[in-house]
This record gives structure tokens, sequence and C-alpha cells, in this order.
């Protein structure tokens, strides 16, 4: 698939895959200079580029694991979604849950991007949905 990208910043990075089974390419960030995330911060990071996504598909924008597990910092809001209509600079919302102050510096992965298909939705109300043996929700499948 061929994707337009635009660089909205000189000091951009191109997202690029790190291996080549990867699913995920990585954002950078696009900073002059080292910006230090207090414990329980959050900022919005620019990453320098806009993209043109094909109609039918988005971008989904998700946190880097590692940077997750070893210092807690990840994205506020899970996933991001990059609609197919938006063509303003991408955005990471990060916070910081760890127990210490991080810094992310310039040209720093910051997140990660999967195109994904998505299918348009028409609504039908209904009076009754068909059943199920589920009852619940939220751990009702048990916990194990």
């Amino acid at each position: 698939m061929q994707v337009k990208i635009k660089k909205v910043r000189d000091d951009a990075i191109l997202p690029e895959y790190q291996t080549a089974g990867a699913a995920g390419f990585d954002f950078c960030a696009a900073i002059t200079k080292p910006v230090t995330l207090k414990r329980g911060e959050m900022q919005a990071f620019p990453t320098g580029v806009a993209v043109e996504i094909p109609g039918g598909f988005e971008l989904q924008i998700r946190p880097r694991s590692g940077l997750a597990y070893k210092h807690g910092v990840t994205m506020v809001n899970g996933v991001g979604t990059i609609d197919s209509d938006f063509r303003g600079e991408m955005q990471v919302l990060l916070i910081n849950h760890g127990m210490e102050d991080f810094t992310i510096e310039p040209g720093m992965r910051i997140a990660q991007g999967v195109v994904s298909k998505y299918e348009k939705v028409e609504w039908t109300e209904v009076a009754e949905l068909g059943t199920t043996r589920r009852k619940g929700g939220f751990g009702s499948t048990g916990l194990k």
C-alpha cells in the first residue's frame, strides 16, 4: 500500500519498520531539545509529519511497549486514530505513569503506527437483541 507522507518540520524523521516482520512502524519526536515528563505529567509531542491515509483505512497510533514496560511512559488515550480526512501534523499524547521523571530526546521513537482497514456501519434500532450465554461484562467470564 502506498501512503503519502509530508514532512511539516525540518527535523522530522519519517516512520520506519524496525524489523522485516514488524506490523508497526515507529514515529519519532520532532522536538529541538529534550523535554522531561515528570511523574504523572502528560504532554503532546509533535511527530513532524502529516499523512494522507486512503479512504476505508485508518492509521492507528499505539504506545511503544518498551517505553511502557521500562519507564511507565505510554499514550494518554491508549490508541489514537488518524482518519483518512485528517491532514494536520500528527502528535502523540504521552503520559508518564512511571516512578521517575523521564526525558524525551529529539528524534526518540515515541509511538508506533499500524494502518488498518475498517467498515462503516449503519445502525438498525431494534426492540430486542439476540441472546447469548453471556450475562455480564467487566470480568464476567472469569479472571483466569
